[in-house]
């Protein structure tokens, strides 16, 4: 049996223990094996000696991020100390390394996970870049914030973003308003995150005079889209003949992010998603990146990354036993053929 005991005093004991201890309980939860007890602002640990070191290190990480930040989510403090990929967070990295851009009253906008850190690299050195992976990996809000710290460092004039306007099993027609209201909850998720990097009175004066401008995909046909940073968000929803549009009005000094979820398809069924043969044609061209992001960049609730792993794990049975019913009606229709 051996002992240690972790000092809290270079961070807010309130935000490692969480509100009503609940990231403290979090902590229990990844090391049953030891005995855990808080006094003030120090931790105490009992067990086995390598149960005992690994907690210690976990624990370390987590304090230095704090310090550091001086915030951390219930989700990050989850995949700090166990998480099953460790590429989620960059607290190993010097710090201000992962600011993309500064928003309201200071606010300070991280790469929060390795991949987000990624797509910020890449886009330095590429001019159109794929961004794919599940939802809440932060693919639209990385992409948001590039584009704000492009146009605040005047690196390009204007921000377009668009999205598909696809039914996700609602109707449109029922929405009361003009065609913009009927629009405008489609694009919310860009307004929210544009909310949060830009003051309202600025993002207004943006709005109105169309240096940020929002549209629908089919409003980019016949434009040249230059001088400015361009993001196509829900990609997964753009046919093929939309995307080669979208991807054929980017100007000589244009900037380009393409986000999807493959696995949140919500075309018709008999229309195929674009994102699948655009990432396959075009992701070796020089000047195009493509960044595949995972559950490890998950940073909604930290249930999220489960839900998205149960999800994969059905969709692989579904997918077996797709596999296998062919296979048996090949084998049946074989031996038919043989019996004639």
């Amino acid at each position: 049996m051996t002992e240690a005991i972790i000092s809290l005093e270079t961070v807010n004991p309130i935000e490692f223990f969480g509100v009503n201890n609940s990231k403290f309980d979090i902590l229990k939860q990844k090391f049953p094996l030891l005995k855990i007890l808080s006094r003030g602002s120090q931790i105490k640990l009992a067990g086995q000696p390598e149960e005992v070191a690994n907690a210690q290190l976990k624990i370390s990480q987590v304090i230095k991020y704090l310090e550091r930040n001086g915030h951390l989510s219930e989700n990050y403090f989850a995949d700090i100390l166990g998480d099953d990929n460790d590429k989620s967070f960059l607290h190993e990295e010097k710090s201000g390394n992962d600011i993309i851009v500064f928003g309201p009253n200071g606010r300070v906008i991280r790469a929060k996970t390795q991949n987000q850190k990624l797509l910020a690299n890449v886009s330095e050195k590429n001019d159109v870049i794929f961004a794919v992976g599940p939802a809440g990996t932060g693919k639209t809000y990385t992409a948001v914030a590039l584009a704000v710290r492009a146009l605040k460092n005047k690196a390009v004039r204007k921000i377009i973003l668009t999205r598909p306007a696809v039914e996700a099993g609602e109707s449109l027609g029922f929405l009361p308003g003009d065609l913009k209201d009927k629009i405008d909850p489609y694009l919310r998720p860009l307004y929210d995150a544009l909310d949060d990097m830009i003051p309202s009175d600025k993002l207004n004066y943006y709005m109105a005079n169309r240096i940020i401008e929002i549209a629908p995909l089919a409003y980019m046909r016949g434009r040249t889209l230059d001088n400015a940073f361009i993001i196509l968000d829900e990609a997964q929803n753009a046919t093929d003949l939309q995307l080669k549009m979208f991807l054929t009005r980017i100007g000589a000094s244009a900037k380009a992010i393409i986000t999807g979820d493959l696995t949140q398809v919500d075309l018709p069924k008999n229309q195929k998603s674009g994102l699948v043969k655009a990432t396959r044609i075009l992701s070796q061209i020089e000047g195009i990146a493509y960044i595949q992001l995972d559950e490890a960049d998950v940073v909604r609730h930290r249930l999220v990354k489960n839900i998205i792993r149960a999800y994969d794990k059905d969709q692989e049975r579904e997918e077996a036993k797709e596999k296998e019913n062919k296979e048996r009606f090949k084998k049946l229709k074989e031996q038919r053929e043989a019996e004639q």
